[in-house]
């Protein structure tokens, strides 16, 4: 399967409770629900694209345990992605969760790279991270993200939990898709380039 991440982070990087005020209060944090004012159409549409490519979510143990909390209430008919959210197989990669109650759930156990690798190399379409900035963060940096979707809300918080923020090999990363909503979300789509490339400036006269 293709592993690719999605991320929902304000222009400064953070990616900490983008749904509500409450979804993640680690550390202090309250400045949640930031995404939510610029959820419009283009988004929901998009972000429904790009979950009808998925065959598994992967998933660290907080996001799964948030996620299996709050999916199984929703009970709008008209919600877009319930229904596969709830049903879609699910692994977790986590050495402290003995099993899950969100079914079908698989617990990914021991070292998560390899763990990760083994589901990633069997056939299907795409293995989709959601959440877990932790491990979506770790993956990249061990060279298993085929695909990282941005949606960068128009938002400054200076305080919260980043992504991309953890240690690790650098990431060149090449612009694959790119749209703007009408309320200010960036939705970017890269793809993995090797090492992150470093040059010295030169002057115009080299890019001529």
């Amino acid at each position: 399967m293709k592993l690719t991440v999605t991320q929902f982070t304000t222009l400064d990087g953070v990616s900490q409770g983008p749904g509500s005020p409450d979804e993640d209060t680690e550390g202090g944090f309250a400045r949640g629900g930031w995404l939510v004012p610029h959820i419009d159409g283009t988004f929901v549409q998009r972000t429904s694209e790009w979950l009808d490519l998925a065959d598994g979510l992967l998933l660290g143990r907080r996001t799964y345990e948030a996620f299996a909390r709050d999916w199984p209430q929703i009970t709008d008919p008209a919600d877009p992605f319930t229904e596969r959210m709830n049903t879609l197989p699910k692994f977790v990669v986590s050495n402290t969760l003995a099993e899950g109650a969100w079914h079908p759930v698989t617990v990914l156990k021991g070292d998560p790279v390899k763990a990760v690798a083994e589901v990633r190399a069997r056939p299907g379409r795409e293995l989709q991270v959601h959440g877990s900035a932790r491990l979506a963060d770790a993956l990249l940096a061990a060279g298993l993200v085929d695909t990282l979707r941005l949606v960068i809300a128009p938002t400054v918080l200076r305080t919260g939990r980043r992504l991309l923020d953890g240690p690790g090999a650098t990431s060149g990363l090449r612009l694959a898709r790119h749209e703007a909503t009408a309320k200010g979300l960036l939705l970017l789509e890269y793809e993995p380039a090797g090492p992150a490339r470093q040059a010295e400036y030169e002057g115009v006269a080299a890019f001529a």
